[in-house]
């Protein structure tokens, strides 16, 4: 009997314990705000992410900003270079159509000041070479004067002579001739 009251205590106090822990809540902590050890090695990676995506996104705009600019001067470079001022026969006068040209040339140098030119002069194949020369000089300086008048610095045009030596159109005719009396230009960026 004696083992059974022991056995009978061993067992009421094995069921108490076990009741009690049943009920025993969990101590409550506050919830931390110190991020894991995990998190943190993850944070600074997440902003260089960020910084290296918005400085490639920069570059991207920078360049598509440059291209477009770069097409915009080449349009108006284009522009100006195809055309043409062309004078009557041993003249160095300019017509009522080349100050209409000039005026357009003139409104592209006044919005774009990195603009440089050369003014070339031409003349058609009749006539010596030093007179042609002197000719050509004429119709390059006139082109100057006129767009100086306008507004230009003479700093940014510099004229040429280059007589009959560069024809534009070959042929010994009206036709031919009437294209190699001109002025054309060369236009340069300064940087």
């Amino acid at each position: 009997m004696k083992n059974i009251a022991k056995y009978a205590i061993i067992t009421c106090a094995a069921c108490l314990a076990i009741v009690g822990c049943a009920k025993k809540e969990p101590p409550k902590t506050e919830p931390t705000t110190e991020p894991a050890p995990a998190a943190e090695a993850a944070a600074p990676e997440q902003p260089a992410l960020n910084a290296d995506s918005l400085a490639a996104e920069q570059a991207r705009l920078e360049a598509e900003r440059l291209e477009a600019e770069r097409a915009r001067l080449e349009a108006l470079i284009n522009q100006i270079m195809s055309e043409d001022v062309y004078f009557d026969f041993d003249r160095f006068e300019l017509t009522e159509k080349a100050k209409e040209l000039l005026a357009q040339v003139g409104e592209l140098l006044i919005k774009e000041k990195r603009f440089t030119l050369t003014i070339e002069g031409h003349t058609d194949a009749r006539g010596t070479e030093d007179y042609n020369f002197t000719l050509g000089a004429k119709r390059a300086m006139k082109v100057k004067e006129f767009l100086a008048a306008y507004g230009i610095e003479n700093e940014r045009m510099e004229s040429v002579s280059y007589g009959k030596e560069a024809p534009k159109a070959q042929g010994e005719n009206e036709e031919a001739y009437s294209q190699n009396r001109r002025a054309n230009f060369r236009v340069n960026i300064k940087q």
